[in-house]
Parts: structure tokens; sequence; C-alpha cells
């Protein structure tokens, strides 16, 4: 089956091409080079220390490389989780600036425009938000609603505050309701909720950094037992039984961490 690109996506849902290229699809990180190879290289220093903790040998090492594939998944969500958070930081500065505008007495598309004057005060011409109100200004000069472009973009950013403020834009447009106040509720209601997030994540901070040192000190203590005391821990290695039983603790020890990280991990 062929894959359909941005551009046939964007097509269908009627947004138009003006110059260049479309807005880019923020639904999944894509690496850099260099990000690539520092976390490629990241990983064989991961891999490298628990082969020689755990069974002392490069066999494992070997073993564990395609492990590199599930590492490089992971950093991708977690860089994804938090382009999201910036994403949305973002579209909500920009939006309390259009419904300032629209109070202010400015029809839509000169309410965009002078949002996006004002962020180029804030944000580099290269971010998120400029980027994209750069976008929606040339589709509104071609005269395609603007819940349209908002829809176009919550399927792109994949954030449910974007998805949900279309939404309801696309029903009010739809039934002649307040666009200022409606506007002035959805961002109100966003920033709510950020700010509850950000409170839970300052809560929680304390918890992640005792997390990480728990995380850190059963490497740790076979890494000391093993330079303090020589021959200790060699009971564990290079046998049947012992093999078995560091594969099971590295597993409990895998189980523990990925749990911990899904309990301090807050969605957008």
């Amino acid at each position: 089956m062929r894959r359909i690109s941005v551009k046939e996506k964007a097509l269908k849902r009627g947004v138009r091409r003006t110059s260049g290229t479309f807005p880019p699809d923020y639904g999944t990180y894509r690496f850099t080079r260099a990000q690539l190879i520092l976390h490629i290289l990241a990983y064989l220093a991961l891999d490298a220390l628990f082969s020689l903790l755990f069974y002392r040998s490069i066999l494992a090492f070997v073993i564990f490389l395609p492990g590199v594939w599930l590492f490089l998944k992971s950093r991708r969500e977690d860089l994804n989780r938090q382009r999201k958070r910036q994403i949305l930081s973002e579209f909500t500065t920009g939006m309390q600036m259009v419904n300032a505008s629209l109070q202010a007495g400015y029809a839509m598309e000169n309410a965009f425009r002078e949002a996006t004057a004002e962020l180029r005060k804030i944000y580099p011409e290269n971010s998120f938000i400029m980027t994209e109100f750069r976008y929606i200004l040339s589709q509104l000069g071609l005269n395609v609603p603007v819940e349209s472009l908002l829809t176009d973009l919550g399927r792109r950013t994949d954030i449910e505050d974007i998805i949900n403020l279309a939404e309801v834009f696309r029903t009010a447009k739809r039934t002649g309701g307040d666009m200022i106040g409606i506007i002035r509720g959805a961002v109100t209601s966003i920033q709510a909720k950020a700010q509850t997030r950000e409170e839970i994540e300052t809560n929680l901070s304390g918890k992640a950094s005792e997390q990480k040192i728990m995380s850190a000190a059963p490497l740790a203590i076979i890494a000391y037992t093993s330079l303090t005391s020589p021959g200790f821990l060699d009971a564990c290695y290079h046998n049947t039984l012992g093999i078995l039983i560091m594969t099971a603790a590295l597993a409990v020890y895998a189980a523990a961490y990925l749990w911990g990280k899904k309990i301090m991990q807050i969605e957008v």
C-alpha cells in the first residue's frame, strides 16, 4: 500500500499550497543525524555497562545490541512528549494574543496578523508558533476557513486541547456563536489545565529525582562490590545458575525502572 504524504493529507483536508512546503506533521518525532548518533552511542555505553555488571561477557553485549531500536523508540516518545508541551505552551500564548486582537475589534485575519507581529517579539522565526501562524495567515488569505486550519493543526500535532478547540470553534462558527467568548473560554481552559499540569510536575520533581537515584543504586552496589571485593560475585558469572539469577535480577530491575517512569509520566 502506498504511503500517503503530509502534502496529500493536507490536500484532502482542503488546505492549499501557497509557497514552499506544507507545515510539518508533529505526530512523530524525527531525530536529526547528530541526535541519532548521540543516542546510539549512549545505548552502546549502557549496553556495555549492563553487560559488564550483570554478565561480564562480550556475548551479552552483542545479544543486547538489537535493543537499540527499543531505546530509540523510547527516546523518540520522550522527546515528542517534551515537544508537545512546548507546542501547547506556544499555542496558548498565540491564541491569547489572537483573543486580545479580536476584543480590540480586529477581524479574524487581522487578529492573526496582529498576533503574529506580537509573537515575533517573543519567539524566533523558526519556532512552532511562528511557523504555524505564518501558515495560517497565508491560508486565510486564500479564504480557507480558520476552523479548517485549526482542525488541520490539531491533527498534525495530535494534542487534545488543540483538537477540542478546533471542534468548538467549528461548532460555534456553524451555529453563529460568540467567537470572542469562545476563544477566551477555550484559552482559559487550556491555561488552567497547563497550570494544573505544572503544579503536578512541581510536586513530582522531588519524587522523580528520588526515582533516578533509586534506579542508579543497584548498579552502583554491583559496581562497588565488584571493585572492593574481587571474586565475591564470581559465582554469579559464567555458569548456568549464575546467569539465570543475574538475568532475573536484570528483568526485575528493568520492570521497576519502566514502572517508575510510567508513574512519573504526565501526558499532554
